[in-house]
């Protein structure tokens, strides 16, 4: 291990100031996630008590003692019935509506960063030496990193629900019609019959929001939301306080920062469709998807995706595209072509034992497996 870094807990108020820091590491990360970004945990401030936010920053010294941001993890403690009632961290912070549990590391320390923030917990008498991971992804290097720092501290990493991710990766040469060919595969022919067939019922279009334009929407997409059976049930994001709050700040902050879009698909001018995402380092992360129900017949999320992609390739692609579809969401719904498989984790620090959030979680799995069988 390189006994260079550090690792420091931040204030969550202190963070606030960290956004070029963290924009300079996503750039050098394994892998960026916006949702460790100060962004994120600024938003998550309206909800969780500060008390409750643990950011770790792991600093690598250099010359004339100077230092360099090589790794940020949040995590929240929690201890309630999802861990079994003992303590634990979290991570992310609030997982109903963001997409990665993973610490965003600099690729060039990862192994040593990994392991740094892992020894930080594991001495940390203060924290809880449980960590609940519920949306990590099992492949990629960061996770390879994070298990490298599981065997040098004798630390247990262990998996419950698992599920297939919809992703985009483009390959080198792809445009819109060779990315839809691969990712479509033999259903091509139907899906993009069924995509251009919606033209007939009047004028499509499609319009992507940036930054302040796409905050500006964010109305029109809640009530798009509620406009459907979330809305009668109770559960879309306008009808649920708390929800709201977060996600007017977290909009708000992703659209200060230069990291908010907002994809929508028009028929006639009225959204069919619309797609709420962040950005991190060149790539893109979906939080929300919004449709009109009305409009079933014509598949109006996966339409969008369609437009979406074909907007991608008529400029930049992403160099990563996370659908941040949950364990519950068929994979088939979405167009993205590649898959990452995700898992819920937990990590159990060097000798403490597991128990209680491992039994939470496996009572999660079969209620959660249960409750499938009964839909079928």
């Amino acid at each position: 291990m390189n006994t260079g870094i550090v690792v420091r807990r931040i204030r969550p108020s202190d963070y606030a100031g960290y956004g070029p820091a963290f924009a300079e590491l996503a750039l050098r990360a394994l892998e960026p996630n916006p949702h460790m970004s100060p962004v994120a945990v600024g938003a998550a401030r309206v909800i969780v008590p500060e008390d409750r936010l643990v950011i770790l920053a792991a600093w690598l010294s250099e010359a004339l003692g100077s230092e360099r941001l090589v790794g940020i993890w949040a995590l929240r403690r929690q201890r309630d019935w999802r861990s079994g009632f003992a303590a634990v961290l979290i991570a992310p912070l609030l997982p109903l509506y963001e997409v990665s549990s993973l610490p965003v590391i600099d690729r060039d320390h990862a192994d040593d960063t990994a392991e740094a923030m892992l020894r930080h917990l594991l001495a940390a008498s203060d924290l809880p030496h449980k960590l609940a991971l519920p949306l990590l992804p099992l492949e990629g290097p960061t996770f390879a990193a994070l298990a490298e720092g599981c065997r040098a501290t004798s630390s247990r990493l262990s998996t419950y629900e698992r599920w297939q991710r919809p992703v985009m990766r483009p390959e080198p040469g792809d445009d819109a019609e060779r990315y839809l060919r691969r990712a479509l595969g033999p259903s091509y022919k139907k899906r993009m019959q069924q995509f251009r067939a919606i033209a007939r019922h009047g004028e499509l279009s499609f319009r992507r929001l940036r930054g302040d334009a796409a905050r500006d929407a964010l109305p029109d997409f809640l009530a798009l939301e509620s406009a459907g059976w979330k809305g009668k049930a109770g559960t879309a994001i306008a009808r649920l306080p708390q929800a709201s709050a977060y996600l007017d700040k977290l909009v708000a902050l992703s659209a200060a920062a230069g990291a908010l879009q907002l994809d929508m698909l028009l028929l006639d001018g009225r959204a069919l469709s619309m797609g709420l995402l962040v950005e991190s380092a060149g790539t893109r992360h979906f939080l929300k998807i919004a449709y009109d129900e009305s409009e079933a017949r014509h598949s109006p999320g996966r339409a969008l995706t369609i437009a979406m992609i074909k907007a991608d390739f008529a400029s930049t692609p992403p160099l990563f595209f996370d659908s941040g579809a949950g364990e519950e969401v068929d994979a088939r719904t979405y167009v993205w072509g590649e898959r990452r498989e995700m898992a819920n984790a937990i990590i159990s620090l060097g000798s403490a034992s597991p128990a209680l959030p491992h039994l939470a979680a496996g009572l999660r799995r079969l209620l959660r497996q249960a409750r499938t069988r009964l839909r079928r």
